[in-house]
């Protein structure tokens, strides 16, 4: 009898609080404070709410309701709170973001019991214990994001925010945030972004980061929330860091043919006369190749050295190289990182065929002063980091020198004692971080060489750039980049022989660019980047003009050239599922030739001379002479096999409307650059390429294998006997071919332990074809045939062994197949003239070209105080002698073809360079 009173009573109770919850009212508030809002409606209904006074603190509402039900003008007035509210018969029970239940789900025990492992169906309930770490730990308080509601269908929901540096609020970027059973993870971007998809209810968080403690954080999660977490730096002394930000990135990302080169990880690796040099060690990996030793230039996947974009903070280097190409022209002291795209370039870039080589400058350290410097046998070099705001700006400075005329001064060779051969380089960089929403930074350099080895000519090169960039965040999602830059090559050959034909020649390129990048973080399925930007080429292509009054050199001003690039771009980083990723862009270019200029035109099927000119045109400044637009696609896929194991394919179309113009094999400072106009047209590149990718983590080991196929066109090249400068009329010493190239590359690297390095091995072709219905534009019968750089087998080996922690010894080994070159194959006679007839052009080949260099490394010892830190490198370049040819000519002596062979380095190069860092 008792047990039905009690049946009896529950029902009656919950029949009168279904009853209140439906009863209908009418009421208006007006900016009403939340408390006084709830005594009317107690007035009203007759009923009282039950609640902490300050849950309704600073809540307001203004609603107007009409012959409205009580739950639904409790859902509204409650709707931008986290107050959830539950009826009974004589009262209203308010609950600080919590939901009474009347009932459980009818499977409820049995879908526990479902789900539980084995080991835990004894232990209800069971909560999961954090990890143990010899790391040191915080732990946050418990958070509760969003409101709970009955009967949620959603599963899942998004937690977004910024990880911060706990003293400095500085946000830190590659951080790891995980569940604490690993299901769910992401990575902080540059700003310290993250944003990660959680399951519905109760979450444990974990940070993992090395230098900065672990951070435990427990997240009620009732819908989609930010939460901004600051974490401290760990004060454990360390052994060893190594911070890795991208694990797994060559396996996991979505591009082809990109490789990063850390300027931390290039100091033990033996190079010419002991500089640290970046660029260099890029020739070490498959798929990059110089025309030889001391050579100006990159040839990428065969492509041409002016296909490719080198970016120095997102300004364009025309010439990275000092000393007609011996030395890198970038500091590696103030150098970060250096990101090399051969496929798969991102579609914020353009205007070149082949690669990307973008060059990030360090932030500056904001703390303390620091500096690094390094003395070798041919050049000095320092960098400074100073402080300017605490926390938050600094400025980076480095330049570097030569004295290497000191040393051409004291040699014993006569000739070479009044000979010159120097160079220098500076750069300067302004970075400040104005808040969590805002960064400016601002980059500028400048180079110079000069050099004379004979007596009476003097050649003078120079890079001068500089940079501006504002970075700014609308919220979690949206960011914005905007980027001017301006860049300026020029050279000077200055001819004093004591003769009559002294003069004074220049030349001059310079650009600037106006961009402007934005990242939308759409989902976690979509990442989209979009932009637009605008170049203005202006070239001048050469003056000369005599020097003394006795010089017979009549002056001449060759018409400058103008050009605007114009681009818009947008790409989508599609998360297709977990084994799926794709990179999806597309990039239209469009250019516009522009005068002042004075342009022919000839007749069609004929051969570009003065005879065959048709129509002459002058243009009026800024007048549009000819356009040209291409639609440039950027497309590649990611498929996991495994979790260490991808496979990737992609395709990359590219347009390039600025063209390098050289008779050498080999890019050389005093070549010069020719804007596409009414008589040449763009280049164009469509690229294919396919890989596999493996790790072995356990070992530390990354493999590649990648093969590729790329079809070129409108490649510049050059008649026989072509003039090059100063001429009036280039385009009829000219010629637009097409090319192809196709290769594998195998990659492998050890990236820890002892023993590390790469070996790198590529298999490649590159082949030009020239051929016209005309028979003085056509070069080999008009059949593909090798170009100047084309070396099929390339193989290297960079390695160092750790002996103990202070001492290592490295070894760098390249073989190369030697490049192509043009032989005289015999003799006749011509108009009572001995002549010589040549072979088809690049039939034949210089030797082999191999290399061995060995270097050992001694760290100064690591006691933490010390005014400055040291490691010194001794190393031999070329150990074992190798004369290996950089080019092959010929001389015809008393009616006898003579060849004859140069050489940069013939004999092993000691070198002993001193580095210190405080």
């Amino acid at each position: 009898m008792k047990k039905i009173t009690i049946l009896f009573t529950f029902c009656i109770s919950t029949f009168i609080a279904i009853s209140q919850e439906n009863k209908k009212i009418s009421i208006e508030f007006a900016d009403t404070p939340l408390q006084e809002a709830l005594l009317e409606l107690e007035r009203q209904i007759h009923q009282k709410f039950f609640f902490e006074e300050n849950w309704l603190k600073s809540h307001k509402v203004t609603k107007k309701y009409h012959q409205e039900t009580i739950k639904n003008v409790l859902k509204g007035i409650f709707e931008e709170t986290n107050i959830n509210f539950y009826f009974t018969d004589d009262r209203i029970i308010l609950l600080n973001n919590s939901i009474i239940y009347a009932k459980l789900p009818e499977s409820f025990f049995e879908e526990k019991e479902q789900n539980q492992k084995p080991e835990e169906k004894d232990n209800i309930p069971i909560f999961q214990q954090a990890y143990v770490t010899t790391s040191v730990s915080r732990k946050n308080k418990l958070v509760t994001i969003g409101k709970q509601q009955l009967n949620i269908s959603k599963k899942a929901f998004e937690l977004s925010g910024v990880i911060q540096d706990f003293k400095t609020n500085k946000p830190i970027p590659n951080v790891s945030i995980h569940t604490t059973d690993k299901l769910k993870y992401a990575i902080t971007d540059k700003n310290g972004r993250y944003r990660i998809q959680l399951p519905y209810g109760y979450n444990k968080l974990e940070t993992n980061i090395l230098g900065y403690e672990k951070l435990y954080q427990e997240v009620i999660l009732y819908g989609t929330g930010t939460l901004n977490l600051k974490i401290l730096q760990n004060a454990e002394a360390l052994d060893e860091v190594v911070i890795e930000s991208k694990k797994d990135a060559n396996v996991k990302d979505a591009v082809v043919g990109a490789n990063q080169i850390k300027v931390k990880e290039i100091k033990t690796i033996p190079l010419v006369l002991g500089e640290r040099d970046v660029l260099k060690v890029a020739t070490t990996l498959p798929g990059i190749k110089t025309v030889g030793e001391g050579a100006n230039g990159f040839n990428v996947r065969g492509g041409r050295a002016d296909q490719n974009l080198i970016l120095l903070d997102d300004a364009v280097m025309y010439n990275p190289s000092h000393f007609l190409g011996l030395f890198s022209a970038v500091n590696p002291f103030t150098t970060s990182s250096l990101d090399i795209f051969k496929a798969s370039i991102p579609a914020e870039y353009g205007g070149r065929l082949s690669s990307v080589f973008n060059i990030k400058t360090k932030g500056g350290n904001t703390k303390k002063i620091a500096g690094e410097g390094s003395i070798g046998p041919v050049t000095g070099n320092l960098a400074l980091e100073i402080p300017v705001v605490k926390e938050k700006a600094s400025v980076i400075a480095g330049v570097r020198a030569t004295y290497s005329d000191y040393i051409l001064r004291n040699l014993d060779e006569e000739a070479l004692k009044h000979s010159e051969a120097s160079f220098y380089d500076g750069i300067l960089k302004y970075k400040h971080t104005i808040n969590n929403n805002n960064a400016v930074q601002a980059t500028l350099y400048y180079s110079k060489d000069r050099f004379s080895i004979t007596q009476d000519s003097l050649l003078t090169y120079s890079n001068r750039l500089g940079s501006v960039k504002w970075s700014h965040s609308f919220n979690d999602a949206n960011r914005f980049d905007a980027i001017l830059v301006n860049s300026e090559y020029k050279y000077n050959i200055l001819h004093e022989g004591g003769g009559n034909q002294n003069f004074d020649f220049g030349y001059t390129l310079n650009e600037t660019q106006l961009k402007f990048n934005f990242d939308y973080d759409h989902s976690e399925k979509h990442k989209i980047s979009y932009g637009v930007s605008s170049k203005l080429y202006n070239i001048d292509p050469g003056r000369i003009f005599p020097v003394g009054e006795g010089s017979d050199i009549v002056p001449k001003t060759i018409a400058s050239e103008k050009g605007l690039e114009s681009a818009l771009y947008i790409s989508d980083l599609y998360k297709v599922n977990e084994k799926l990723l794709l990179d999806i862009g597309i990039r239209y270019s469009i250019y516009a030739a522009l005068g002042a200029s004075t342009q022919k035109k000839y007749a069609p099927g004929e051969p570009k001379n003065e005879g065959t000119v048709i129509e002459v045109r002058d243009y009026k400044s800024n007048e549009v002479i000819e356009t040209y637009g291409n639609p440039e696609f950027r497309i590649s896929g990611r498929y996991l096999l495994g979790n260490d194991f991808s496979i990737k394919a992609g395709y990359t179309s590219t347009a390039q409307y600025l063209h390098l113009l050289s008779t050498n094999t080999t890019m050389s400072p005093m070549d010069i650059w020719k804007l596409s106009d009414l008589n040449i047209a763009p280049q164009t590149a469509n690229q294919f390429s396919l890989g596999v990718f493996k790790n072995i983590p356990d070992k530390d080991l990354e493999f590649s294998l990648e093969g590729y196929y790329k079809k070129m066109k409108d490649l510049l090249d050059y008649k026989v006997g072509a003039q090059l400068i100063l001429n009036d009329n280039l385009e009829t010493d000219l010629l637009q071919g097409e090319g192809k190239a196709y290769g594998v590359e195998f990659l492998a690297k050890k990236t820890k332990g002892r023993l590390n390095g790469h070996l790198g091995y590529s298999y490649s072709r590159s082949m030009i074809k020239l051929d016209s219905e005309l028979d003085e534009e056509r070069v080999n019968n008009g059949e593909f045939f090798p170009s100047n750089f084309d070396k099929p087998h390339d193989f290297s080996l960079v390695a160092n062994y750790k002996i103990t922690k202070r001492y290592s010894i490295s070894t760098n080994f390249i073989y190369q197949t030697g490049r192509p070159v043009t032989y005289p194959i015999g003799k006749f006679t011509f108009a009572g003239q001995e002549q010589v007839l040549y072979s088809d052009r690049n039939q034949f080949r210089i030797p082999d070209y191999y290399r061995l260099d060995i270097g050992i490394n001694i760290e100064g010892n690591h006691k933490r105080n010390k005014l400055a830190h040291s490691f010194v490198n001794i190393s031999i370049y070329n150990v074992l002698g190798r004369n290996n040819p950089y080019s092959v000519f010929f001389v015809n002596k008393g009616g006898d073809i003579k060849a004859y062979k140069t050489t940069i380095f013939s004999v092993p190069i000691p070198t002993i360079t001193y580095n210190f860092k405080f």
